[in-house]
């Protein structure tokens, strides 16, 4: 029985979100996840590029030939990815710095093409782009989430877009863990979050 638009969407926030349920795209997860800004701006990122990745390989769907449709796919995926580094460098050049070969290496990111094959091109304009805005938020959800406990954990501060900083948040006598802010920091932060969600999930 297929899902109706409402669980198209909403699949991407629990039972489908990357890379806790899919396990995908976990390169720029572990890379980029330092701090909560970072998480945010490449899930905003990602999720532009997914949406309207989407959007077009679905209307092009019926004249995008079987055998070549993986290097279409890509082709409209560096499209996107090309207008999103653009926008990046013009409008937030501080973080385009900070998340660097990343925003290109969305090219390729394995949900935004895997999103392309298994559901883009398969069904119909709307019901993709309820499935890439779904997954995107839900990449973005959980690169936040990621960064705020690497953020907040490995320095016991918490930037929000460089407005908003909260300094020493456990006390001055804190000592910031900073093996979280780390490369196997990332393992072990994301290691736990997943065995949480499975928990959760059995529960």
């Amino acid at each position: 029985m297929p899902r109706s638009l409402t669980q198209e969407f909403t699949k991407g926030l629990w039972d489908e979100i990357p890379p806790f349920r899919l396990v995908l795209g976990l390169c720029p997860v572990l890379a980029v996840t330092k701090t909560l800004e970072n998480g945010i701006g490449m899930g905003v990122a990602t999720t532009f590029v997914l949406v309207f990745s989407n959007i077009l390989v679905s209307s092009l769907r019926k004249v995008i030939p079987s055998k070549v449709r993986i290097a279409c796919f890509i082709l409209v995926i560096a499209t996107f990815v090309i207008v999103v580094e653009l926008l990046s460098q013009a409008f937030t050049y501080e973080l385009y710095l900070k998340l660097g070969i990343f925003i290109p290496l969305i090219v390729v990111n394995c949900i935004v093409l895997g999103r392309s094959e298994a559901f883009a091109y398969k069904f119909g304009v709307f019901r993709s782009l309820l499935d890439g805005l779904g997954i995107g938020i839900g990449f973005t959800l959980a690169l936040a989430a990621l960064g705020t406990l690497r953020e907040v954990i490995g320095s016991g501060n918490l930037t929000i877009w460089g407005a908003l900083k909260f300094t020493d948040l456990f006390g001055p006598a804190f000592q910031p863990f900073q093996f979280m802010i780390e490369a196997p920091g990332a393992f072990v932060c994301l290691g736990l979050m997943l065995c949480g969600m499975n928990l959760l999930g059995k529960k």
